[in-house]
């Protein structure tokens, strides 16, 4: 599933292909995807036209001339594509904008897991996410705060989108392998000074996935050059780009979990 550098780089990618598009016609062929109810947006999208786009959480973000939003979530196989008037449709089809300009903006998502939501109120349709990690709101003191105030594994408490938007398992193991914890730690027992490496990880790690336009491990996603730059994770059995021990696989929350046993030493 695309994490937070994945989803900047396709919202910096489109911005200037959609910003200032009017709407012509929006068709779904996969209905029970777009909420609150499919014939309704069909109806309320024509005529409208994107102002700009933006990135909340993992969800890509249309903002629309009617002061509504679209939200777009990508899920596990979902991808954009642009089609100019005469060229041929790609595979997996499930939704399509058509604008005045002739142009069209395909949703592929070949399992059909993708979600676009229309809504008039972005703060309610978001209020379930957590803090973004690339905000001056995120600071070291609020990251200890939403540590301290649990008590389950971090990685687990990393991946949990009410709490922080956008980590997901690439980064997440990666941030930790930075930061020199491992990834089965209790949250609650992270000290003062793990929290300020931690916080610092994360970021760092994060702008450096964006620069590199995200991780590509297959084709729905293929853009992306950060895979050539990952220290833990996807490298089971392979050196730790630190120390040189062995980089380990666990299962952690129901989720593959690398780490580096020498640099981040379950305490």
């Amino acid at each position: 599933m695309p994490e937070l550098p994945e989803v900047e780089t396709i919202v910096r990618k489109y911005s200037k292909l959609l910003s200032g598009q009017k709407i012509a016609a929006f068709e779904s062929r996969w209905p029970r995807q777009v909420s609150p109810d499919y014939n309704a947006v069909k109806t309320a999208l024509p005529g409208l036209q994107i102002n700009n786009l933006s990135r909340r959480a993992k969800f890509i973000v249309m903002h629309l001339s009617n002061n509504s939003w679209l939200l777009v979530h990508l899920r596990m196989s979902g991808r954009f594509e642009w089609l100019k008037p005469g060229e041929s449709e790609p595979a997996h089809v499930r939704a399509l904008w058509t604008f005045e300009s002739g142009e069209q903006l395909l949703f592929c998502d070949a399992r059909k897991f993708g979600r676009i939501i229309y809504t008039s109120d972005f703060a309610a349709a978001t209020a379930g996410i957590g803090i973004e990690p690339l905000e001056r709101s995120f600071t070291a003191a609020r990251l200890g705060d939403i540590l301290h105030s649990h008590s389950r594994t971090i990685k687990t408490m990393l991946l949990d989108q009410s709490l922080i938007a956008g980590l997901g398992n690439i980064y997440t193991d990666e941030s930790l392998h930075m930061a020199g914890i491992h990834p089965a730690r209790r949250s609650d027992g992270i000290s003062d000074e793990e929290v300020l490496r931690l916080h610092g990880a994360i970021k760092t790690v994060l702008k450096e996935a964006i620069r590199h336009n995200g991780t590509s491990f297959d084709w729905i996603y293929p853009d992306g050059h950060m895979q050539d730059n990952l220290k833990v994770y996807g490298r089971k059995g392979e050196p730790c780009r630190s120390c040189g021990g062995i980089i380990e696989r666990t299962v952690t929350g129901q989720r593959g979990t690398h780490f580096c046993p020498r640099c981040q030493p379950l305490k």
